[in-house]
């Protein structure tokens, strides 16, 4: 069955970075677009990035333009999310995200918390 694992969050101060990793299992990763989504405390849901199957990025937040990159790796099944000079409102939960064979599936999401 698709599987989708995130890691790599945490707390970091303001100005910090982290890179999130996606590890995927249970369909043709390399077939398919994937998307990070964040979901900060009190709000819904948004989709931040999305990487098509021919490594194209399509950014859906003006906020993390130049800050954040996301990128595949096909031998691994992964995706990555660098997300540089956080600030405070990037804090939320980071989700990836695919969608396969008419259904959307979701990690169990990875907290990121920015603060002094």
């Amino acid at each position: 069955q698709v599987q989708l694992v995130e890691s790599g969050g945490g707390w970091v101060q303001p100005g910090g970075s982290l890179r999130l990793s996606c590890a995927t299992s249970g369909f043709t990763f390399r077939t398919k677009s994937m998307s990070w989504y964040r979901q900060a405390p009190g709000k819904e849901r948004e989709l931040v990035v999305t990487i098509t199957s021919a490594d194209v990025t399509i950014n859906y937040v003006d906020s993390v333009k130049g800050r954040f990159t996301t990128s595949r790796d096909n031998a691994k099944n992964t995706i990555y999310l660098q997300m540089n000079s956080l600030k405070p409102e990037d804090t939320a939960v980071y989700y990836c995200s695919v969608l396969y064979s008419a259904r959307r599936y979701w990690g169990q999401g990875t907290q990121v918390t920015v603060s002094s």
